[in-house]
């Protein structure tokens, strides 16, 4: 039943207009040298974009591990794009995402790694992520869940890195991360599950490393030396995920989380979505994004989205 109810909720939305919105027309001959394939790719971006923003909102785990797929499964993806003439650069993004799933137990890996050049041939993007989340389930209401993360921008050096970059760059090279690493593990409750409305909460303790690029290149901006190379420090971390259905056609969400530690930042997050199905042929959805960092000049950044889907 609940399983049902999530479909009305969410996924008939995205099932009923998707398709039709989203349906790809096959590019005439020419397209490429004219030009046209090109803004067809944007296109084919933003729908992309918005369909996230509607994936976002469907989350698997709401209603507890049912019907999870089993065994080994995962994606992998590469990209790359090399230009000379004009300009001279290059970009390449490599993916990956593997689940295991046996039972009660479920856990994912993600990797993804992006490197990128300027129109001079110099490196404007250069990082490295990778995930680990699991979660056993006791029972439909308790779990527990581990959950790790580690970050590295090669661009935050303490080192001018292009003629282009500014003096706030360049401040922003000793104050920002290099790394920024979190493991950590701990309970995880529903302590509401039903057609309408589930609401899970879950928090953990941890280990979280960090490493500024003053700590990475061993001095400050004005030259003095920083003596730590990096912080390694117990970590907190806290969520909720709230779920409700209004009615057939309405639902809301609201997602907290909380990374704290004694001397790095502490950051906090949240978005607030309401979901629309206004017709068989519109689905909008409108969200809210709080992100909080400690210790920055200006702490709070806040966003305003919005999402529309029209089929026909």
């Amino acid at each position: 039943m609940k399983k049902v109810t999530l479909l009305t909720g969410t996924a008939a939305i995205l099932a009923a207009l998707s398709a039709p919105a989203f349906a790809q027309s096959q590019i005439a001959t020419g397209a490429d040298a004219s030009g046209v394939s090109a803004i067809d790719d944007r296109i084919t971006d933003i729908e992309d974009n918005v369909t996230d923003n509607f994936d976002r909102a469907v989350n698997a785990d709401r209603f507890g591990p049912s019907d999870r797929r089993q065994g080994l499964f995962g994606t992998m993806s590469l990209s790359y794009s090399g230009r000379t003439g004009n300009t001279e650069n290059q970009d390449l993004a490599v993916a990956g995402r593997v689940n295991y799933n046996q039972g009660q137990f479920a856990q994912s890996v993600g990797l993804s790694i992006e490197f990128g050049e300027d129109d001079n041939g110099d490196k404007d993007q250069e990082e490295a992520n990778a995930i680990y989340d699991a979660q056993y389930y006791f029972n439909d209401q308790f779990y527990a869940f581990a959950l790790g993360r580690i970050s590295q921008n090669g661009l935050v050096d303490g080192e001018r890195n292009s003629e282009a970059q500014t003096d706030d760059d360049l401040d922003a090279e000793f104050s920002d991360l290099r790394r920024d690493a979190f493991l950590g593990f701990g309970p995880g409750y529903r302590i509401l599950n039903t057609p309408s409305t589930t609401w899970r909460v879950q928090a953990g303790v941890g280990v979280r490393y960090t490493q500024t690029g003053a700590q990475y290149a061993g001095r400050d901006i004005d030259g003095n030396n920083v003596s730590d190379s990096s912080d390694t420090e117990v970590g907190y971390i806290a969520s909720s995920r709230l779920y409700h259905r209004i009615n057939e056609n309405v639902f809301i969400t609201n997602d907290t989380d909380y990374l704290g530690s004694s001397d790095a930042d502490d950051v906090i997050s949240n978005e607030f979505g309401v979901n629309f199905r206004l017709s068989e042929q519109l689905a909008t959805r409108a969200s809210y994004t709080t992100e909080y960092q400690e210790n920055r000049k200006i702490r709070t950044d806040n966003s305003l989205g919005l999402a529309v889907v029209y089929g026909f």
